[in-house]
């Protein structure tokens, strides 16, 4: 052993204890091994910053750019309902059906795309339901480890032993020879999250944090809107054909149309509508205001009541939002009547209900008087509502809902942002161009879009993330340069190759598990393969079910946050320490094991 590979093993050791103490800030652990590996000599300047060019590094910075895009333009947060929904509230089912997902999807494009698109989804469905961030972003995050194991493409180790086995003489791994082993890796793994690891992670609810009320909330304290209804408008209606303003909706605030649902070429759409909107046979109209009136609309205009609001199946809040606004002390509007004050002309929004100064709560018509001190409830477009506080002398934003947060400012770009990731998906998934190539394509294209602004682009970059997976890369590149990792993984095997092909098979599996937790899963698969193969070699056995069980290890990266860039993703959004990721990962390492030694070698025999 020289003296590279000893400086080598003492920054490893210092590196993890590091890490675990999580007294110091990771990325500044992973710039102080840059640091050392380049004023020792260890790496010559070039090599030592190369992390900061690798195309992992690169892709990652570029999935970062294509989660923003799918995230502002709605795609997140509608595969979040759609979760939600299927979940039926069940912090269970909300968790499985996660995992499959996520799993699912990683076995076609990389993990760390996967979780950078779920991320965004999965702090929504936590705000949504309650459920702490904490409990759902480490399995979602393992979920796409265990994605990886289910296909050829799934991961690049899967790759690495495929063409290490095709090396060794024998054709490579099919594009579905890794499914059955990594399916049952994936249920039993999900069975131990859901059944007992889930209890480990600890985390408090956003939603008991946010003290902001829901739009429900906010309806609930204005009667007349809690009673909003839904009328649906038939071919045969007068309606049909007519804008808003010409029916009268509106003009005098005695109903007042307040969103309208639509079929759209994607589907059923929201909208927050306009004086010039025209209405549409099919629409579904949502109106607040006199009962007797509003049923007076449905029989003049032949439309089909279908009862209120709140028992509909709507999207409505995807477009439409409520607010409470204060009138401040020399506003233009106190003094004024609704009408005279030309608020929807002023600020986009309509009045829909008014609380006085006195604590009267009353449902405003064009001649309602307006004072300073008197809080207004309004009602429109979401982005009309993020501006209202934009001249604080007319109105002050007082209370706005916590479903802003949800809110897709590009959300009319969401079918361009899901072409650009089915696109991004094909050319990965059938290598038309490299990877990263593809990847970086994708951040272009959602930039070029508009479906991530310019100014947006490097705000949404997690920037300690990638200088973490960039310092650590180098470490990698000295020890397969000194010789470390070969010299570990030659004693191990050297030492087992005595005790039968099952004790061969522990002891690859458990150096390349150890390896993957600090340094790229990659390269130890690289490093780990020709030392399985020559090992099946030399005692006369298949190498197929040691080079399986070299991927399944170097997919099990779940004891450390730096083990895989997708459990780096989730250390900061879920408020995990380093010692979190050990209690829920290693029964899951147990587990793939355990499958490891028992079930490969059924499906290839030794």
């Amino acid at each position: 052993m020289n003296a590279d590979i000893i400086l080598q093993l003492i920054i490893l050791v210092v590196a993890v204890a590091l890490f675990a103490s999580d007294r110091v800030r990771p990325d500044l652990v992973a710039v102080g091994i840059i640091l050392v590996l380049m004023l020792s000599g260890q790496l010559t300047v070039a090599e030592s910053l190369s992390g900061f060019s690798n195309s992992l590094v690169l892709m990652i910075a570029g999935l970062f750019i294509v989660g923003e895009g799918l995230a502002r333009t709605g795609i997140a947060h509608m595969l979040g309902e759609r979760l939600m929904k299927r979940s039926g509230g069940s912090e269970t089912r909300l968790l499985v059906s996660l995992m499959l997902v996520v799993a699912v999807l990683s076995a076609f494009m990389s993990s760390t795309g996967a979780v950078a698109v779920f991320i965004p989804v999965t702090l929504t469905l936590s705000r949504r339901t309650g459920t702490p961030a904490a409990r759902l972003l480490m399995p979602m995050a393992f979920a796409s480890l265990l994605g990886g194991m289910l296909t050829l493409i799934g991961t690049p180790p899967n790759l690495a032993v495929s063409t290490e086995l095709e090396s060794a003489g024998q054709g490579p791994f099919g594009f579905f020879d890794f499914t059955p082993v990594g399916l049952v890796v994936l249920l039993g793994c999900m069975a131990w999250v859901v059944l007992v690891g889930r209890r480990q992670l600890q985390g408090e609810s956003k939603i008991a944090e946010d003290e902001s009320p829901s739009l429900t909330d906010l309806a609930d304290r204005y009667v007349a809107v809690g009673r909003a209804r839904s009328l649906r408008v038939p071919a045969a209606s007068r309606a049909a054909g007519h804008s808003a303003e010409s029916l009268g909706l509106g003009d005098s605030l005695q109903v007042v149309l307040i969103g309208i649902e639509r079929q759209g070429r994607f589907g059923r759409e929201a909208l927050a509508p306009t004086p010039d909107t025209v209405i549409r046979a099919g629409d579904t109209l949502h109106v607040v205001g006199d009962e007797n009136l509003i049923d007076g609309m449905v029989g003049d205009l032949a439309l089909e009541s279908l009862g209120f609001l709140r028992e509909q199946d709507s999207r409505i809040e995807d477009a439409v939002g409520l607010a409470e606004a204060l009138v401040p002390p020399g506003s233009a509007l106190s003094g004024r009547t609704v009408l005279d004050g030309r608020v929807r002309s002023r600020t986009g929004l309509t009045v829909i209900a008014i609380t006085h100064r006195d604590g009267e709560t009353e449902r405003t018509t064009a001649d309602t008087e307006i004072a300073a001190g008197d809080v207004l409830l309004v009602v429109g477009d979401w982005r009309a509502i993020r501006d209202l506080g934009r001249d604080a002398r007319l109105l002050m934003p007082l209370t706005l809902p916590r479903e802003m947060a949800d809110v897709a400012p590009a959300r009319p770009r969401a079918p361009l942002s899901l072409a650009i990731l089915l696109i991004m998906l094909l050319l990965m998934t059938f290598n038309v161009m490299p990877g990263v190539a593809a990847v970086l394509l994708a951040a272009m294209a959602m930039v070029i879009g508009r479906c991530v602004s310019p100014g947006q682009i490097y705000r949404c970059i997690g920037w300690s993330s990638i200088v973490l997976i960039a310092g650590m890369l180098p470490l990698a590149t000295a020890m397969q340069k000194s010789g470390a990792i070969t010299l570990i993984v030659d004693g191990v095997v050297g030492a087992l190759g005595d005790h039968g092909p099952r004790a061969v098979m522990v002891g690859l599996f458990l150096l390349t598990a150890a390896f993957s937790q600090f340094i790229s899963n990659t390269a130890t698969a690289v490093l780990v393969a020709p030392i399985a193969a020559l090992a099946a070699s030399q005692m006369g056995i298949s190498p197929k079910p040691l080079l399986m069980a070299v991927a399944l290890a170097a997919s099990a990266a779940f004891l450390t946050p730096v083990a895989s860039p997708v459990n780096t993703l989730v250390m900061g959004p879920g408020g995990y320490k380093f010692g979190d990721f050990a209690k829920l990962g290693f029964p899951l390492l147990v587990i793939t094991l355990a499958v490891a030694v028992f079930f490969v070698p059924i499906l290839f025999p030794f």
